[in-house]
Parts: C-alpha cells; sequence; structure tokens
C-alpha cells in the first residue's frame, strides 16, 4: 500500500519546543545518555539514527508531540569525545533503551526507531519484547547488507580526521535523500545534524551494523509492528524492508511515495497519519 506524496514548499526546521527539555538518563554501567520529552499522551520512545542524535529527528519529535507524549531516547556515542563506553553491539544499543523504558516507568510504550535506530529498536523488540508494546521502523532491514558507499565511507570516517563540511562524507548524506537533493533548508538541515556527531561515532556505528543479523530472530517480536518505507530510499531499498515486515509476524507495510531514507523529515506529515492509526489499532485491540 502506497502513502500518497504530498509536494512541500518549504521545511520548517525545528522550533524552541524541544530545546530546554534534555534530561540525562544514567544507564546500568554509570555511562548516561541524553533524553527528550515532548508532548503529552501515548508514549512513543523516538530512536534516532546513526548521526545527527535528537536534533535530527526533532522535526518529527514535534509533529508527533501533538498527539502523543514523545521521548527521544539518546545513543550511547553521542557524547563523543567527552567520553563514554562504546557500545559492543546492537545488543548493547537495545539494552540501553531498555533501560531508559525503565528508568522513566514507561510500561510497554511504543518504540520508533529510524535508520540505525530501527536497528536498535528491532533488537530491543526481539531481546526484550516486554519492554515493546508496538514496534514502528523505518529505513530498517533484518540484516544490513553493506555497499560499496558505506564501505568507503566507514574506512574514511575511520582513518582520516574530517573537517566538519567535507564534500565526500557529503555526498553519502546526499544519498539519505534518494537522489541528489534540491538545495535549500533541508540539504543544510541534514548535513549540519549529521556532523554534530563525532566520525568516530559514525564509523563505529556504520561497522555494527555491519556485524548486525536478526533475520533467524524475528518470531520473537510480540508486538504490532508498522514498516514504513520511502519508496526512493537507496540506502535500504523499499523491497528489502517490505521483506522484514513479510517476516515479521502481523507486521504492515507501507511505502511513503517519494521519500529516501529520510522519509521521517520529508514526509512526516504522512508518517505522523500512519503511526496515528497503528496506535488507534493498538488501543481498539486491547479493549
Amino acid at each position: 500500500m502506497r502513502v500518497a506524496a504530498q509536494r512541500r514548499t518549504g521545511f520548517v526546521l525545528t522550533s524552541p519546543l524541544m530545546e530546554g527539555t534534555q534530561r540525562q538518563v544514567r544507564l546500568d554501567d554509570g555511562e548516561w545518555v541524553e533524553v527528550v520529552r515532548v508532548g503529552s499522551g501515548e508514549p512513543i520512545v523516538l530512536v534516532p539514527g546513526l548521526a545527527g542524535g535528537w536534533r535530527l529527528v526533532a522535526p518529527l519529535a514535534e509533529r508527533l508531540a501533538r498527539r502523543f507524549e514523545v521521548i527521544v531516547c539518546g545513543l550511547r556515542g553521542d557524547r563523543f569525545p567527552a567520553g563514554g563506553a562504546w557500545a559492543r553491539d546492537m545488543g548493547d544499543h537495545a539494552h540501553d533503551v531498555a533501560t531508559v523504558i525503565g528508568q522513566l516507568g514507561l510500561e510497554r510504550p511504543t518504540v520508533f526507531g529510524v535508520s540505525f535506530g530501527g536497528a536498535v529498536a528491532l533488537e530491543l523488540a526481539v531481546e526484550h519484547p516486554h519492554k515493546v508494546g508496538a514496534l514502528i521502523l523505518h529505513g530498517a532491514e533484518a540484516r544490513f547488507r553493506t555497499s560499496i558507499a558505506s564501505t568507503i565511507a566507514r574506512r574514511v570516517l575511520e582513518r582520516f580526521p574530517l573537517p566538519s563540511d567535507n564534500g565526500f562524507v557529503n555526498q553519502f548524506f546526499n544519498l539519505l535523500h534518494g537522489g541528489k537533493p534540491e538545495p535549500g533548508p533541508l540539504a543544510e538541515f541534514v548535513v549540519e545534524r549529521c556532523w554534530e556527531t563525532d566520525q568516530a561515532v559514525m564509523a563505529r556505528r556504520l561497522a555494527l551494523l555491519e556485524s548486525f543479523d536478526a533475520s533467524d530472530r524475528l518470531w520473537q517480536v510480540d508486538a504490532p509492528t508498522l514498516v514504513l518505507a520511502g519508496s526512493r530510499d537507496v540506502i535500504v531499498p523499499a523491497a528489502r524492508q517490505q521483506a522484514l515486515a513479510s517476516a515479521i509476524p502481523g507486521a504492515r507495510f507501507e511505502t511513503l511515495e517519494g521519500a529516501g531514507h529520510v522519509g521521517f523529515l520529508t514526509h512526516r506529515r504522512e508518517v505522523a497519519r500512519q503511526v496515528a492509526t497503528l496506535m488507534r489499532q493498538v488501543r481498539h485491540s486491547a479493549c
């Protein structure tokens, strides 16, 4: 099923709504992650992607916060190089999100992961199913397949100190749009937010994705699941995301027509509509 695309005339950057709402949550090993809470209503834990942290997903969080309470859960490593321990694998990240859910006293919230955060959310749903009331995945698959572009990007990030606006890596960021983006606020927003993440952290997370594989554990997902895929996603093509949905019992698959890997930004109105539909279904099934 396809979700109709709506042409956008401009990109509204994040408002001050989320600024000042951050807090630090301490994990089991003493590490801290940043958590942002905004809105009211049924809780949605939003797990951001490989780079950009909560500020990259802030426009989506603000849209969802019109109807729900949104908790954006930062990832271990966001504070690097200020300090902190590395995650050894995706399981560590999933355990961290489970810890945050417990620390905040949330009872089986909806968990929404985008891109790298989608892998974290999937790992959480597989290994900690009692923590997840519903699952939403965007730009994720059960086993991420490396490409020449991602391999080159990781090796460059690992080996060469780069300025915060490196043309080569920016080309990789441009792939997030599904093609060369039109110059303007949206393209600038994505690049600026991504470069707020240290390049060593980006390289580390790319390496974790290369070893991530939940394909033989999907039967353990015990929550209503929605998989949202951009029709122009060249990072994780829609066909592979549809295969993920088909492998999860009862999962629903939707295509965001015209969206790339950052459909959660460009098509956030449609994303919010699909989220609201899933939340209604979860409420009705609980009655």
